[in-house]
C-alpha cells in the first residue's frame, strides 16, 4: 500500500492534511449539510472504487440519498470494470473512472498521463456538498482528497487503514463489527443529516434478459471466487445441482476467468440440466441472476448482487464472517450458511434452497 499511496500521490501532488480539521472547516461541513431536505447542494461523490461485491452493498446508500435528499446529485468513482455495475443505478449522475490498475502497467507512457489528467479534471468538475469515501484505504483518501469538498471517512478506530484519516475532513466513528451495507449507510447518514433506521433498498435496472437465458426456470450457481480458501467443495455442489436437476430446474454456471469456466465445466460434466454459458457483461450476469428462481454462491460479489436484485439467495460461508458480509441483510429472501472455519453442508443448503423457493412469490 505504501507503493500505491507514493505513487498516486506523487502524480496528484497531493500532501497530508492535519489528523484535526481546524473550527472553520467543521462549520462549513456543517453548514452545507443543513437547511432544506428536498436539495443538497453540489450534490455528493461517492468514492469506492472496489470491488464487486462492496460496490453492491455501498449502492444502497444512493437509495437512501435519493429519498432523503431527493435533490443531490450522486457521482460515483470507480475501477472501469465495476462501471457498468454502477451504470446500472439510474439514481447516480456519471461515474468517474479509476484506471490505477491500467495507469501503473504502463506509468511513463503518455496515454497514461494524459488518462491521469482527464480523471482529475473530471474529478474536479464539481464543488461537492459531501464527499463520502467509502473505500476505507489510502487509495480511497486520495482520490477523495483529489476531489473539491468536504470529505467524509470512517474515524481512526473504525477505518481498515488508519493512515487514511489523515486525508478525511471529518471523520465519523462507526464500529467495524457491523454489516458493511450498515457501515456505509451510517457514515452517509451521519455526512448528510439523516438516520438509516429502514432496511437497505436497490434501485438497479437490469437488461430484460441475459444471452443463452433458459426458457423455464433455473437456478444459477456461483462457485467462483478471487480467493481459493472461500471456495466451496465440488462434490458438494455436484450433490445440491443434482437435487436441483431433480426438482425440474435448469443449472447455470456463469464464469469470469479460463480457470472458472474449466470448473464450470466440470461441475456441468454428466448433467443434462447444466448450462455453461459463454462469457457474460457485468449488465447480462445482472439480467441472469435477476430472472433466476434461486442462486447459490460462495462470499462473492455475484452472491451479493443476486440478493440486492431480490433473487432468493443463498451466501455459503468458509472463512468469512456472514454477520459482517452476508446476503441476509437484504431481506428475509437472503439467507447465509456456514461461518468462519464452519463449511456448510449439502443437507444444509438444500433444506435453505427449499425454505426461499417456497418463500418466493409465484406469477
Amino acid at each position: 500500500m505504501s507503493g500505491d499511496f507514493t505513487w498516486f500521490a506523487n502524480r496528484f501532488r497531493i500532501r497530508a492534511l492535519p489528523a484535526r480539521l481546524d473550527d472553520e472547516r467543521h462549520a462549513a461541513a456543517a453548514a452545507g449539510m443543513s437547511g432544506d431536505r428536498n436539495d443538497t447542494p453540489g450534490g455528493v461523490l461517492v468514492v469506492r472504487p472496489s470491488s464487486l461485491g462492496d460496490i453492491v452493498y455501498a449502492l444502497a446508500v444512493v437509495s437512501d440519498i435519493r429519498r432523503e435528499r431527493p435533490g443531490a446529485a450522486v457521482d460515483w468513482v470507480a475501477e472501469p470494470g465495476f462501471a457498468p455495475l454502477i451504470a446500472l443505478c439510474p439514481d447516480v449522475r456519471r461515474v468517474v473512472a479509476f484506471g490505477l490498475r491500467r495507469w501503473r502497467r504502463a506509468p511513463l507512457a503518455a496515454a497514461t498521463w494524459r488518462d491521469i489528467a482527464d480523471f482529475r479534471a473530471s474529478l474536479r468538475r464539481t464543488r461537492y456538498a459531501a464527499i463520502l469515501d467509502l473505500q476505507e484505504q489510502v487509495k480511497g483518501a486520495l482520490i477523495a482528497k483529489a476531489a473539491r469538498g468536504v470529505r467524509h471517512g470512517f474515524d481512526r478506530a473504525s477505518i481498515r487503514e488508519p493512515l487514511a484519516t489523515l486525508l478525511d475532513d471529518v471523520h465519523h466513528r462507526v464500529p467495524r463489527d457491523l454489516h458493511f451495507v450498515t457501515r456505509c449507510r451510517r457514515l452517509a447518514g451521519a455526512a448528510l443529516g439523516y438516520a438509516t433506521e429502514t432496511p437497505p433498498r436497490w434501485n438497479l435496472c437490469v437488461p430484460a434478459a441475459a444471452p443463452g437465458t433458459p426458457n423455464g426456470p433455473y437456478v444459477v450457481v456461483l462457485h467462483a471466487t478471487s480467493r481459493d480458501d472461500k471456495l466451496w467443495p465440488e462434490p458438494s455442489w455436484r450433490a445440491v445441482m443434482d437435487a436441483c436437476s431433480r426438482a425440474g430446474f435448469a443449472i447455470v454456471l456463469p464464469w469470469g476467468s479460463a480457470a472458472e469456466a474449466a470448473r464450470s465445466r466440470r461441475l456441468a460434466q454428466g448433467s443434462a440440466a447444466a448450462i455453461v454459458p459463454g462469457w457474460l457483461a457485468l449488465p447480462d450476469v445482472a439480467a441472469l441472476l435477476a430472472n433466476a428462481a434461486l442462486a447459490i454462491g460462495v462470499d462473492t460479489g455475484f452472491t451479493h448482487l443476486a440478493a440486492a436484485l431480490g433473487t432468493p439467495t443463498i451466501a455459503l460461508f468458509t472463512v468469512t464472517d456472514p454477520h459482517r458480509h452476508g446476503v441476509e441483510c437484504a431481506g428475509p429472501h437472503g439467507r447465509d450458511l456456514g461461518d468462519v472455519g464452519a463449511v456448510p453442508s449439502v443437507d444444509a443448503v438444500l433444506g435453505a434452497a427449499g425454505e426461499r423457493l417456497r418463500a418466493a412469490p409465484r406469477c
